[in-house]
């Protein structure tokens, strides 16, 4: 079977502009803590001159007409808006007749109105990161002073749509808000919310000289953080959202895990890395141009280079980067190979292949166990949608086929 060249694919590399700096202090998040990697430097922003460098040379590596730029954190907005103004000049300088996109995440505590004015006018998307409503998101999402972020978070969103600016939510799934699936899922419908990506948070602790805490995947010494999602609460929240998105939102309310296991169902490549056969194309670069693999393993082994001494064609493409691509697909477990759901799953993220099968290899993903059961449970619906966008049909019409009782499931 020929390998599938690695220039196929788009050149995707995910920009930090302050590094990990953030304002918020979440419990949980798995990048604030990459200060210590940076300890030494007085300045965590990225210059001027470096901000061009990616910006020429990451369009210039594009195989394709549209190039997409994702602005991440951190927390984004810590750079000023002058410094994004600046950034869309440069795409435009460098843009040579191809089509410039942007998204950008952010915790939608810094949103103002001059910030609406530009995001509306250059049409950038915006997601911002928010857990469900007040007594959920608040748990876990505070500044460093303990204070809550919920109220500012909701006006900032109030603002996007006061503006029309497109937006989507970014949502962590805890040992907490996970026991409140349908509380959570109707919040999200309340604020006319259509597009949502649902993140099980899943992080194990351990310690390093330089001062870091969250383990490598290669360390099984580790004990799992205490906000970490169980694999029965996985696979019960998916289960339980599904039900009502199949039954009332199919078309209407779009969910990132749904729609990429339909489109693994129709053998189609899925909208989420994690459910991908591999992986390896979506590198992140720090402010001062180090690249890493991904941005789940901003660790030094996985570090690729530095724009200022390597190309980001050099470092996405390299050797090195591809092996950690492959691996993905061929360190799975016996367990998992023989899955009925591989195709489905694909081991989910290296970074939870922390755990041991029954028959004790390394390798197995912690929450597989949830998603065995959400696969499970939606075969039926998954086989109906393929089976009508097959015949040129809007998976939709599975919400009348279930109206009529056309369509032999469970209760």
């Amino acid at each position: 079977m020929a390998t599938l060249s690695p220039f196929a694919r788009p050149l995707y590399v995910m920009l930090k502009p302050s590094g990990a700096h953030c304002n918020l202090a979440c419990d949980y998040c798995y990048y604030t803590e990459k200060l210590k990697l940076y300890q030494n430097s007085s300045n965590h922003v990225m210059s001027d001159a470096l901000l061009e460098k990616f910006i020429k040379e990451y369009i210039e590596s594009q195989m394709t007409k549209e190039v997409l730029f994702t602005w991440h954190g951190g927390e984004t907005f810590m750079r000023p808006l002058s410094f994004y103004q600046r950034a869309v000049e440069l795409q435009q300088r460098y843009a040579w007749g191809r089509q410039i996109d942007n998204c950008i995440q952010t915790n939608g505590t810094m949103i103002t109105d001059e910030w609406c004015r530009f995001l509306h006018d250059n049409h950038w998307l915006v997601g911002v990161s928010i857990d469900g409503p007040q007594e959920f998101h608040d748990e876990y999402r505070r500044n460093r002073m303990g204070a809550p972020s919920f109220v500012k978070v909701m006006r900032g969103i109030d603002l996007l749509n006061k503006y029309q600016v497109e937006w989507n939510a970014m949502a962590v799934v805890n040992d907490f808000n996970a026991d409140y699936p349908l509380d959570f899922y109707h919040f999200f419908k309340q604020i006319g919310c259509h597009y949502i990506q649902f993140t099980p948070i899943v992080e194990r602790i351990s310690t390093h000289p330089d001062g870091r805490h969250l383990a490598a995947v290669e360390e099984q010494t580790t004990r799992l953080a205490d906000f970490s999602i169980t694999p029965e609460q996985w696979g019960r929240f998916t289960c339980a959202i599904f039900d009502e998105w199949v039954r009332e939102d199919v078309g209407e309310y779009f969910i990132q895990l749904f729609d990429s296991t339909l489109a693994n169902w129709m053998g189609e490549q899925p909208g989420v890395c994690s459910l991908a056969k591999t992986c390896g194309h979506a590198g992140v670069m720090e402010y001062n141009g180090d690249v890493y693999a991904c941005d789940h393993f901003v660790f030094p082994q996985y570090k690729l280079g530095n724009i200022s001494s390597n190309t980001l064609v050099e470092m996405m493409y390299s050797d090195k980067q591809q092996r950690f691509g492959q691996a993905k697909h061929d360190t799975l477990p016996q367990q998992c190979r023989q899955c009925q759901f591989l195709f489905a799953c694909n081991g989910e993220c290296p970074k939870n292949r922390f755990c041991k099968t029954k028959n004790g290899e390394l390798g197995l993903n912690y929450l597989c166990e949830g998603y065995y059961r959400f696969f499970q449970h939606v075969v039926p619906y998954m086989d109906f949608m393929k089976n009508e966008l097959l015949a040129q049909r809007p998976p939709a019409n599975i919400m009348q086929a279930l109206k009529e009782g056309k369509l032999n499931v469970g209760a």
